[in-house]
């Protein structure tokens, strides 16, 4: 029986993000990010591109706000702007052989983000209960590292397998559906669907990232997206549409389509 042909080296990829208020909501509280950085600087990436690892490193996350008036907005941009401040340094360390991990560095970041967003809910009336969900992944060649928080979601179509949610969501109907009681369906009709037990910020005390690491190679491909997205499109259409090579904004225009409830953002990765 011969071996399992080795994982195909990438030192490229492409990239697609787009975010949509929905049709019920005025504000749009949704954020993403899509970044390239070294040791020397961090360089903000437009909504669709191209680029190679021999630049550096790069980052995507979405991040889904909450909190009265536009406070959830204020919230979603603090955590995603937050993230360009201690990348370049944890490149260094990790350029030499330091022995900090992304791991560690992911959670040193969120928990930062969580500890500015307690701040200034205690200092600022109207900044009072604000919080957000993060969903995050840190491409190196050949490996996704990721941290998350909340409801948003990280997806990864391996080339030659089944889609993978790689995140968990942080709510009780998310425990049920992953015990097996409960299913999709009833999960999105659940009364207490969009309670979370986990986010950043909001008055909570706790925060417990959910942290990871998958090998990746040529031809596999990642979706972010917030529970906008999710709450549009169902599992198996998720698959089918990534499969496809459909972009950010077929994800995005589909889910409002058939839901708009909330705001939809969504970031799809291809590596090449």
């Amino acid at each position: 029986m011969s071996a399992p042909p080795p994982p195909q080296p990438t030192d490229r990829l492409h990239w697609s993000g787009m975010t949509h208020p929905g049709r019920v909501r005025q504000n749009n509280e949704d954020a993403f990010l899509a970044l390239n950085f070294d040791a020397r600087e961090v360089r903000y990436l437009g909504k669709i591109g191209e680029g190679s690892f021999n630049d550096g490193d790069f980052v995507f996350a979405v991040s889904d706000g909450m909190g009265g008036a536009k406070s959830g907005e204020f919230a979603s941009k603090i955590a995603t702007e937050k993230i360009t401040r201690l990348l370049p340094k944890s490149y260094k360390q990790s350029a030499q052989h330091i022995s900090a991990g992304q791991g560690d560095v992911l959670d040193e970041l969120f928990d930062r983000i969580h500890d500015e967003l307690l701040h200034l809910g205690r200092c600022y009336d109207e900044c009072r209960g604000m919080g957000a969900t993060l969903s995050l992944g840190w491409l190196t060649p050949g490996w996704l590292h990721f941290a998350h928080v909340g409801d948003s979601r990280i997806y990864w179509l391996p080339k030659n397998g089944k889609l993978k949610q790689l995140t968990e969501d942080h709510s009780h109907v998310g425990w049920l559906r992953r015990q097996g009681k409960i299913n999709e369906r009833e999960a999105r009709s659940h009364p207490r669907r969009s309670i979370l037990t986990q986010v950043l910020g909001a008055g909570q005390q706790f925060l417990e990232p959910q942290i990871g690491s998958v090998g990746c190679e040529s031809g596999d491909r990642l979706l972010f997206c917030t529970d906008g997205v999710i709450d549009g499109i169902w599992d198996h259409a998720l698959e089918d549409m990534l499969a496809a090579g459909n972009d950010a904004r077929a994800f995005v225009e589909h889910a409002v389509s058939e839901s708009g409830r909330d705001n939809a953002s969504a970031l799809v990765v291809e590596l090449l």
